[in-house]
């Protein structure tokens, strides 16, 4: 009897080792799929299909932080390509530097407002002036908050008889805002001055 009772004992043991192990096998395979099911979900979501031409071409999403420079760059450029790039019609003139403006503060604003009242758009279009800029490069400081840029470009005042070249160096700093139709990158230039504004002739 007592032989039985042990066998009945050993038996429950192992059943008892058994389940323990068959619990946590089943625990360790739920951890599993949860973890690549997160896995797979993250992988499909950072995908992006965008329609061109009637053809699906495959995009994928990053982190803001890994494209900084790049957008702050081309936020600078985009607002001095509209400030600077002028041609000899008001109506230009005041669409080009209006939609600079959403791009920066008040001191682009002031710096506009005193070109006004210099006459010097007036001068462009009494002088059938046009005026484009090239961006040369940009230095970036993004280990501070607002991030400093200092930017250096090239003016070309294109006349009927001649050209002239001007050398541009402006910084300021930048800050993060909401991103809208105006401001699709999110920043917003403020503090912003011209360094130097030297002219250069150019040969026609």
């Amino acid at each position: 009897m007592f032989t039985q009772f042990k066998n009945i004992d050993t038996a429950f043991s192992h059943i008892k080792r058994f389940s323990i192990f068959l619990i946590l096998a089943c625990l360790l395979i739920s951890c599993f799929a949860i973890y690549k099911s997160f896995d797979m979900v993250n992988a499909v979501q950072a995908k992006v299909y965008i329609l061109a031409n009637g053809k699906a071409i495959e995009a994928f999403s990053t982190e803001r932080k890994d494209n900084l420079p790049v957008e702050l760059r081309d936020h600078i450029k985009t607002f001095h390509h509209l400030f600077f790039t002028l041609d000899p019609d008001d109506k230009v003139i005041q669409t080009n530097v209006s939609n600079s403006l959403n791009l920066a503060d008040e001191s682009a604003k002031k710096a506009y407002d005193n070109l006004r009242e210099r006459g010097y758009f007036n001068n462009l279009i009494s002088a059938n002036i046009s005026q484009e800029i090239t961006i040369d490069s940009t230095s970036l400081d993004i280990n501070q908050y607002p991030f400093y840029f200092k930017c250096y470009a090239t003016q070309r005042l294109i006349r009927s008889t001649s050209a002239t070249t001007r050398k541009l160096v402006t910084q300021g700093y930048i800050r993060n805002v909401s991103r809208s139709d105006n401001n699709p990158h999110g920043f917003l230039i403020q503090r912003w001055e011209t360094l130097e504004n030297k002219d250069e002739p150019l040969n026609p």
